[in-house]
């Protein structure tokens, strides 16, 4: 599945002033590792957020907002947002600063070992 460049890029914009910022093609999309950790991504037209656990059902409130259940069931910490919650700059920045503030206290995945 190909990811949207229009979003993808929007991202890149907003986040540009960050330094630690590596982008990797994952689940048939794109995602955004801030400081070694997943951030945010892209799957198809949407925008994966990873936030705070005890923030999600305030997000899942939001417009546009449902629960990631990319694997078949629901992720707690991970939504996805659609086009019609992020149109304006002020619902955009609200997803990138709420994936950002929990970038900071979220814990790094384990990297594998190769043997």
């Amino acid at each position: 599945m190909a990811y949207s460049e229009k979003l993808a890029k929007r991202i890149r914009e907003t986040i540009a002033h960050i330094s630690k910022v590596e982008e990797k093609t994952m689940m048939g999309g794109l995602t955004f590792m801030v400081n070694d950790k997943m951030c945010i991504g892209i799957i198809g037209d949407e925008m994966m957020c990873r936030i705070d656990p005890d923030m999600q059902e305030t997000a899942l409130a939001k417009k546009g907002c449902r629960i990631m259940d990319f694997t078949g069931r629901p992720m707690k910490g991970y939504v996805m947002v659609d086009e019609s919650g992020m149109k304006s700059k002020k619902e955009f920045d609200y997803w990138i600063n709420l994936c950002l503030d929990f970038n900071k206290r979220a814990k790094s995945s384990k990297k594998k070992k190769n043997k």
